[in-house]
């Protein structure tokens, strides 16, 4: 069952109007997954509570990036994702995460990098049993291996994913923006990848962006920024920020 939470606030200079989206829409921003389909499988069943007592018109479905890697169930997390696309409206935003995948199977030689970010828990996930550190010669024969577990609809997944959504007052993405550069002129690394640069701007980006990539204890809101990523893989906490008129909510 959804539990509905007492609205959030959000910090807003006394002239500035409170960020909103579209009426008749609502967005449930999903932040990172990292391989907890236990978690993942819980959301769902909020928000099709939530959709169930609560109807509207338009929802999307808009998730953040990284759903592989670290936790246990990476295949099933893309199992349930791929499921979900073909029943509900959805956003499926590319975090750095999902580079790594496709980079090894294109060179092997970047499991070295990979395995480092939970690279090896995501082969076990396709039932694939790597050694700690495994040489160049076992790396090539995991890639081969990989490649004959992984699905054509894993690949298309993760070919599809999109570097950001916008809709509204809001920009979702993975990361973040480089400080300083208009939204539509951002780069892919900066989208994927960066932290402080960002996380330390207190500028007004034009829009506020929803992002993850950076676990955070709760949710962290800004006057320019909301994160959302709560280390599910490793706190147990996956986080549903619904958005609605200028309101906002956790499911």
């Amino acid at each position: 069952m959804a539990q509905r939470m007492t609205s959030l606030e959000f910090p807003t200079a006394k002239k500035r109007k409170r960020p909103r989206i579209p009426d008749g829409l609502r967005i449930y921003a999903i932040g990172d997954i990292h391989g907890r389909v236990d978690l993942l499988n819980n959301i769902f069943e909020r928000i099709d509570a939530d959709l169930k007592s609560n109807p509207i018109a338009t929802s999307v479905q808009v998730f953040l990036g990284d759903y592989i890697d670290r936790g246990p169930e990476s295949r099933e997390v893309l199992d349930r994702l791929v499921e979900r696309k073909g029943t509900h409206q959805t956003v499926f935003i590319k975090g750095n995460h999902e580079t790594f995948l496709p980079s090894f199977l294109a060179d092997p030689s970047v499991l070295s990098d990979w395995q480092r970010l939970g690279g090896l828990e995501t082969l076990m996930s396709y039932g694939i049993l790597p050694s700690i550190n495994p040489d160049r010669p076992a790396q090539v024969r995991l890639a081969a291996a990989l490649d004959r577990a992984f699905p054509d609809s894993h690949r298309k997944f993760l070919a599809d994913t999109r570097l950001s959504y916008s809709c509204g007052d809001f920009f979702f993405v993975h990361a973040g923006i480089r400080p300083g550069i208009p939204l539509e002129g951002q780069h892919e690394e900066d989208l994927l990848w960066i932290r402080w640069e960002f996380l330390d701007c207190e500028d007004d980006f034009g829009k506020v962006i929803i992002h993850g990539h950076t676990p955070v204890p709760q949710v962290d809101i800004r006057p320019n920024r909301i994160n959302i990523d709560t280390g599910a893989y490793a706190t147990g906490q996956l986080t549903c920020l619904v958005l609605e008129s200028d309101e906002m909510r956790l499911i």
